[in-house]
């Protein structure tokens, strides 16, 4: 009789509270494993040491200049290690009286994933300021923003790049396997949003820099509608055509005139940059 009620008390047990107890491991399994687990990105682009300097010009007129970079250093981010990649851009001669812009964009990279886990950016233009920190927690799909006005978690999804770890992450695709027309998708996280970047391959060119003709891919990022660029396919990016893939020209034709950010000196390249031979 007690044997008997026992396995009727057992059975009523592994009726009612087996299902509830096999999704709750299920479910807790699965947060551990997603929380030990970031993607592995394959890549020999780019290293440590790397530096990029660029000349921008507003129609005929020096209006700046900017400096790419990845620090020497490895970095450690919650345990991880990092690129430190740097982007700094200043205004100078006469833009520099007019409208005084030092600006600071970094972020720091996993050397993995190839995903941003911490990004900064600190901007003065003119009489604007702005100082921003952002974390990004890519177990838990959020990003945490600190800025003047506080701090504000939001959902992100997975691998999402910032503004600069997505331009490094371009760098370790196979752009030798893309056609013309062939379309490349990738979404970042900017200004407190998540956005949808959709790039076009357009083939291969030789681009005229001030540090040689260069053979290049070139990649047209599609632009949102505003009173800036002039139409969707305004911005061309121009790649070398080698397995460094760094970029030596960007064209923007805005409603107020052409820009174009021109290479004009390098340095700590992990292979020869592919300079077009004279002819």
């Amino acid at each position: 009789m007690f044997s008997e009620r026992i396995k009727a008390n057992f059975k009523t047990v592994m009726n009612k509270y087996l299902p509830v107890f096999l999704v709750l491991v299920v479910v807790l399994a699965s947060g551990f494993m997603l929380n030990d687990t970031l993607r592995r990105v394959e890549q020999d682009s780019f290293s440590t040491g790397e530096v990029l300097r660029y000349k921008v010009h507003y129609g005929v007129i020096n209006a700046a200049e900017a400096v790419i970079d990845i620090d020497p250093n490895l970095q450690k981010v919650n345990n991880r290690a990092c690129y430190k990649a740097n982007v700094y851009g200043k205004t100078i001669g006469s833009f520099d009286f007019f409208l005084r812009i030092r600006d600071t964009w970094r972020s720091y990279i996993d050397t993995s994933a190839i995903l941003p886990l911490r990004f900064h950016r600190n901007i003065e233009e003119g009489k604007y300021r702005k100082k921003e920190y952002v974390n990004f927690d890519h177990y838990r799909n959020i990003a945490v923003v600190e800025d003047k006005k506080g701090t504000e978690t939001f959902k992100i999804p997975e691998n999402v790049q910032d503004i600069v770890s997505g331009f490094y992450y371009m760098r370790t695709l196979n752009l030798d396997k893309y056609k013309n027309g062939d379309v490349i998708r990738l979404q970042g996280f900017f200004d407190d949003e998540v956005y949808d970047f959709t790039v076009t391959f357009r083939g291969r060119e030789i681009v005229e820099t001030k540090a040689g003709n260069i053979q290049a891919f070139k990649l047209v990022p599609k632009m949102p509608a505003n009173k800036l660029f002039s139409g969707e396919n305004a911005v061309s990016v121009y790649l070398s055509d080698d397995k460094n893939k760094i970029p030596v020209m960007i064209k923007a034709e805005m409603f107020v005139g052409s820009i174009k950010v021109n290479l004009y000196h390098y340095s700590g390249l992990k292979y020869k940059l592919n300079v077009a031979k004279s002819s």
